[in-house]
């Protein structure tokens, strides 16, 4: 009778492996036709509604389904893979609804849009899916909606460590596909490096060794539980560690003030990492509330809890400055969110510390709790009903329309950019107004911003710069030499702010400016090394139409010694002739560079 048990048992775990490796080779295969589409510039790849839902749903839905099989009865099964898919079309299609500039997924000569889901909309759909399919699985096991905390627990930790094994897994393989490929080339075999060039190749290698090693590990619970202990236990004697460290950083504050902090413009994101070390710290001590734990993390671990609260509330004040005189944007009202979730811990936290005659066994229930506040706060941002686009443009333009924000410092880029529909509908607002103050300006550059392409995007932006500002920027060497007026006069907002360094476009920007006869015709040259960052310069000239352009660089390095800047500002230079000749092919020049690769010791050597 225990024989068939057993073989019964296999016989299930073959027919289970079988069906987990024919989903991961179809998501596999259905995953490179998304590919090739967008390779090739063909539906769906054109169609943003079909392209962003059918992305997101085969990147998430097949793992939840290989997660399900096993542990899932088929009617079960059916309800949590149908609610699942109903949440991502949701989700996804509201974000091509709002994203109106395309994600490309790769280039393509012919400059037409292909789409794919956003980011941000994969990131954090994989954790919501993360814990709600954790919460179905452990209430599935149990027969209950809300299960036991150490069902949780064991759950959480199995698919996380599932799903790290199975990625570690399909780097393995194709290293050693690499290796065996390098391999053959010894022998001039190139059918192998030649075949892991192919996509159709390895997309679906990908998806099958990732549900393959999904199997694998779900079927060895021995060997997860004990890597998780493990784990587990490394991570919790890091908790002193952290502890000491943050409790270090907040009793500085009395003395050093926030100024500084606010000055960073990312103390919300270091204090709301900084909260989530300690998160995952206490919890890798507290595990299930059953481990036995040494005296000096239990403390640890209190004190962690207590510290939450204090490090968040410095995030929602730094938060909340920014947004007094900015407004909100996109990430922030994303900030907010997290710090919405962060507040909830450090008051259930500190409420479990409060309770000394237990070993913080309240945590159980708050981490349950936000388990729930986290699925909530993550539907409602990527869906209209608190969409951070839709809330950060609203801002940006009620800044605008109260006087708040100048015409001259608005940030028509955010809108063009990060506002999706919401910002093209307000630039196209902006652009259409004729009347009231600014309105000639406003629409010019509203105008502008909806001109641009989708890959203007990451160019950097152009801004006007003053002359007078560019000449209290600049220190003249030799003293008391003068800069040709044309020099001052240039309008260096019509140059990409790559080509030119800071001096010329931001206030707080300074530069040695040395004039020097760098082409012998007679007339100086400019040459502009940063103050703040020295190691390299541009050799500005002025051209026949009395424009100053860049004629030459000094490469960064070559002037990255403190003594060679300082006799240069001395003057003790020469104008040398170039070591090497230049060739002229085919009547095009090309020069011939020196390398140079100073060190601390040439830099010693100047005298």
């Amino acid at each position: 009778m225990e024989h068939n048990e057993i073989a019964l048992e296999a016989e299930v775990s073959r027919r289970v492996m079988a069906a987990r490796l024919a989903i991961g080779l179809l998501q596999g295969l259905l995953l490179y036709w998304l590919y090739a589409a967008a390779r090739d510039v063909a539906w769906p790849a054109t169609a943003p509604f079909a392209m962003v839902p059918l992305t997101t749903v085969l990147l998430i839905l097949p793992v939840l389904l290989i997660s399900s099989l096993g542990h899932l009865k088929p009617r079960q099964a059916a309800i949590w893979l149908l609610a699942a898919l109903a949440v991502l079309l949701a989700l996804s299609l509201h974000d091509a609804w709002r994203d109106q500039n395309a994600q490309p997924l790769l280039s393509n000569w012919d400059h037409k849009p292909i789409y794919s889901p956003s980011v941000l909309l994969v990131f954090f759909s994989a954790v919501f899916f993360f814990i709600a399919h954790t919460l179905v699985l452990a209430g599935a096991q149990e027969g209950r909606r809300i299960a036991t905390y150490n069902t949780y627990f064991e759950v959480a930790w199995k698919l996380a460590i599932q799903l790290l094994f199975s990625a570690f897994f399909v780097g393995a393989l194709f290293f050693v596909l690499f290796m065996g490929s390098q391999l053959f080339m010894l022998v001039k075999l190139k059918f192998l490096q030649e075949l892991l060039r192919e996509s159709w190749f390895n997309v679906p290698v990908i998806c099958t060794a990732f549900s393959c090693a999904m199997h694998v590990t779900d079927v060895r619970p021995a060997i997860v539980r004990g890597i998780r202990t493990l784990l587990l236990v490394l991570m919790s004697w890091i908790l002193p560690v952290a502890v000491v460290l943050v409790t270090g950083f907040i009793c500085t504050l009395p003395f050093t003030g926030l100024s500084a902090l606010w000055e960073t413009r990312h103390a919300t994101s270091v204090l709301l990492s900084a909260a989530a070390v300690l998160l995952v710290l206490i919890n890798a001590a507290f595990q299930n509330g059953e481990a036995i734990v040494a005296l000096p993390l239990r403390v640890g671990a209190r004190t962690a809890a207590i510290l939450i609260l204090p490090v968040t509330l410095v995030g929602v004040y730094a938060l909340g400055l920014r947004v007094a005189q900015y407004g909100w944007t996109s990430d922030r009202v994303i900030a907010a969110a997290c710090l919405l979730v962060a507040a909830f811990y450090a008051i259930g936290y500190l409420w479990a510390a409060s309770q000394y005659d237990t070993w913080l066994l309240p945590v159980s229930r708050i981490n349950v709790w936000a388990a729930f506040l986290v699925l909530a706060v993550l539907f409602v941002l990527f869906t209209p009903i608190a969409d951070p686009a839709r809330i950060g443009v609203n801002s940006q333009m009620a800044r605008l329309a109260k006087g708040k924000t100048a015409a001259a410092d608005f940030d028509f880029r955010y809108l063009r950019f990060e506002g999706g529909r919401y910002g093209r509908a307000a630039l196209e607002e902006l652009k259409q107004r004729s009347t009231g103050p600014d309105a000639a300006v406003l629409a010019r550059e509203a105008a502008a911003m909806l001109a641009l392409d989708d890959s203007d995007r990451w160019k950097h932006p152009m801004r006007a710069t003053a002359p007078v500002s560019v000449a209290d920027n600049l220190t003249v060497w030799p003293s008391g030499a003068q800069l040709p007026a044309s020099f001052l006069a240039q309008k260096w907002n019509i140059m990409q702010d790559h080509l030119k360094p800071d001096c010329l476009s931001k206030r707080e920007g300074k530069c040695d400016a040395f004039l020097i006869d760098a082409d012998g015709d007679g007339k100086p040259e400019v040459l502009l090394i940063e103050k703040q960052h020295a190691g390299g310069g541009q050799v500005f000239a002025e051209s026949a139409d009395g424009s100053w352009t860049v004629a030459a660089n000094v490469g960064y390095g070559d002037i990255s010694c403190k003594p060679l800047v300082e006799k240069l500002r001395k003057g003790e230079f020469t104008l040398v002739t170039p070591r090497f000749k230049e060739l002229q092919v085919g009547g095009r020049r090309v020069e011939l560079n020196q390398t140079f690769q100073p060190n601390e010791k040439a830099c010693d050597e100047v005298k």
